[in-house]
Parts: C-alpha cells; sequence; structure tokens
C-alpha cells in the first residue's frame, strides 16, 4: 500500500525525500518483519485470553500420546495462527507492492489453507475431538486451493526472458541450464508442493515452538532466494534462473518472520495458546507457494527438509504397519518417537531447530554450486 503511494507520488511528481526509502527492497522487508512482530505480539494477551473464554476446554489432545505431554498441554486454547496470519496480512499489504502477482497468490493461498485450518480447529474445539474436518475434504480443498493458485501463476506471471515455457518448467538445484517444460501437468506438480507441504507442517505441529522456529528459518532461506532470483544482475552473477517478480516475495517471506517472532513470544515452552490447524496448514501452504514462484520446489525440500522428515516418519509408519502389524518407531510423527526414549520437550525443539538451520543453509548453498 505503501510503495504504491510511493509510485503514486513519484509519477505525479511529488518527491517526499523519506518515502525514497521505500525504493529499497531491503527497507521494505524490514519494516514488514517489524511491523508483523508488532501485530502479533500486541494482539496476544487479549486474543489469548479472549480465545480461553471462547474455547473453554483448549485443544482435544490425543489420549495415545505420552501421559505427561497430555497434562501438561490440556486446556491450552488453539488458533494461534490467527496471531501470525494479522501480522502477515499487516506487514504484507503495508510494505509489499500490491501489484505483484506473486503476492496475492501466495496471499490467497495462505487464507484459503488458514480458512481451511480454522474449520477444523472449530470443528475440533466446539467437539471436543482430535477429529475435526475429515482428512479427505482438507485434501480435496487444499488441492482445489493449490491448483487454482498455479494456474494464475502460470497465466499471469510475468514473462521470462529465458524460456517462453518457463512458467510451466520445473528447474534443477546444481544445474545451470537444466530446465524440464511440463506443460499443464505442472498445473498437478505445484498443487502437490503446496498442498504436501501444508499437510507436513501440519504434522511436525506437535511441541511447544517445534513448527513455527523451523517456519521462519525457511521463510528467511527463501526471502534470500527470492530477493536473489527476483534481482536480474544477482541472477545472473549466480546463474540461476531469472525470476521476474519475484523479489517482492521476500517482504512475505520477512513478514512471517516477524509475525513468527511475536508468536513464539507466546509459544515458546510452556505454549500459552498453539497455532492449531489454522496456523500450521497455512504457513506450510505459503512455503510451498514461494517455492512454486521462485521455481525452487526442489530446494524446498532441503530446506524444509525436517518437514519432509517428520512426514515420512508418519507414512513410513503406517504402511509398516499395514504390512507387518508391526512399528518402526515408537510413536508418530517423529519427534514423538523421540518423546517416547525419555528425551525432554525442550532438548527435541532445540535439536530439532538446529537440523532446519543446517538443511537451510545446505538449501541455500545450492544458489552457488551449479
Amino acid at each position: 500500500m505503501l510503495y504504491l503511494l510511493y509510485d503514486y507520488l513519484e509519477r505525479i511528481h511529488l518527491h517526499v525525500p523519506l518515502m525514497n526509502l521505500l525504493h529499497y527492497l531491503t527497507f521494505r522487508s524490514a519494516m514488514a518483519l517489524f511491523t508483523g512482530q508488532l501485530v502479533a505480539i500486541g494482539m496476544g494477551s487479549r486474543f489469548i485470553a479472549w480465545m480461553k473464554v471462547k474455547q473453554g476446554k483448549g485443544q482435544p489432545i490425543r489420549t495415545d500420546g505420552i501421559e505427561r505431554h497430555v497434562l501438561e498441554k490440556k486446556g491450552t486454547p488453539t488458533m494461534g495462527g490467527f496471531m501470525i496470519l494479522a501480522g502477515l496480512a499487516t506487514g504484507t499489504l503495508l510494505w509489499a507492492d500490491l501489484t505483484s502477482v506473486n503476492v496475492w497468490v501466495v496471499l490467497m493461498v495462505t487464507a484459503g489453507y488458514g480458512l481451511l485450518g480454522f474449520m477444523d480447529d472449530y470443528a475440533k474445539v466446539t467437539k471436543q475431538s482430535t477429529a475435526g474436518v475429515s482428512s479427505r475434504t482438507k485434501l480435496v480443498f487444499q488441492f482445489l486451493i493449490a491448483a487454482v493458485a498455479t494456474v494464475v501463476l502460470i497465466r499471469y506471471s510475468p514473462a521470462s526472458p529465458e524460456s517462453a515455457f518457463f512458467n510451466t518448467s520445473l528447474t534443477f538445484p546444481l544445474f545451470k541450464t537444466l530446465i524440464w517444460n511440463l506443460g499443464w501437468f505442472y498445473v498437478a506438480f505445484g498443487a502437490f508442493v503446496i498442498a504436501g507441504f501444508s499437510n507436513a507442517v501440519n504434522l511436525t505441529d506437535g511441541l511447544d515452538g517445534l513448527a513455527i522456529v523451523p517456519v521462519m528459518i525457511a521463510c528467511a532461506a527463501f526471502g534470500v532466494i527470492a530477493y536473489l532470483v527476483g534481482n536480474h544482475l544477482f541472477a545472473q552473477y549466480l546463474q540461476v534462473h531469472f525470476v521476474p517478480g519475484a523479489g517482492e516475495l521476500s517482504v512475505v517471506c520477512s513478514t512471517v518472520i516477524g509475525a513468527g517472532m511475536g508468536f513464539l513470544w507466546y509459544n515458546a515452552p510452556p505454549a500459552k495458546i498453539f497455532m492449531g490447524d489454522t496456523g500450521s496448514l497455512a504457513l506450510g501452504g505459503l512455503l510451498g507457494a514461494v517455492a512454486v514462484c521462485t521455481k525452487h520446489e526442489i530446494v524446498l525440500g532441503v530446506i524444509g527438509g525436517l518437514f519432509v522428515i517428520e512426514t515420512l516418519s508418519v507414512a513410513i509408519q503406517v504402511l509398516y504397519f499395514k504390512r507387518t502389524g508391526k512399528r518402526i518407531f515408537l510413536m508418530a510423527p517423529i519427534h514423538h518417537h523421540y518423546e517416547k526414549l525419555g528425551w525432554s520437550e525442550s532438548t527435541i525443539v532445540i535439536r530439532f531447530w538446529i537440523v532446519s538451520v543446517v538443511l537451510a543453509l545446505i538449501g541455500m548453498a545450492t544458489l552457488k554450486l551449479r
């Protein structure tokens, strides 16, 4: 919004020296981070108190888990994702270039998944059951939203000077020129990336602070990637594919980091509120959408490797149990396996954070290793 105001003033030759700062993507990203954090922290205490009154018994906890986990978490309100989404919406709408297709696509996916997550959380709280909206229903709507978003990107993203088919193509890390045009099959691929990562973050959200910090780490990495691939000079220097208009997503990613820090203020152990599916589905979808917009879908699997590991642990557990009647892990997702082994919650969370940092650095290294 402020960027559009700056652009309008420039076009009518009305120069306001201080507003020249809005020309710089780095400045707007920094301000977006601060805005997101301010909004999330500012609404925290009142929002949590309101949620406690509205939700009564809070989020229902799985009774097949660790006993101390159930006792400690019982009565904690959920839907804290609203705090993150409020910070994200405010920071992005204030500081991003709202003429960017990429920005609106990411916001559309985030809002759609956030609404779906809210419906799931609401069903769980009102029924006091861990069974909310059915998995099949959620998947259908997740893929539908993601498919629409991918089609919009294909149709309306700025044309790339590299290839007429760039918007429907898959790029590969470590290779300078390798590009694979998937045609309209890219819609299915993009939908899989977005919906799949949404569910991956959702599965990871099981301990205080476990999901939000890796999301922030992934957003920091993709904020840098978006800035570099969206700048023709940097893209040319690094020999990565130039993605017109991708730079504005660094503002979105910065806002998530700020809003995430604000939420973590209240979600740090012992959590005063959970993000719930309202937050986890939305943030996972956002990461998937950013990866599709920046043409770094494969790199997302590395940077967000922790979420991939958590998802694979569930898939392996289910498939192995169906075939043999036995379990590989004591409990899935894998963070609960370590709880069963006797690791403290803080030990699991911090070690998983470290893994996320290492994977993010490996993923970013692909920008130069070509």
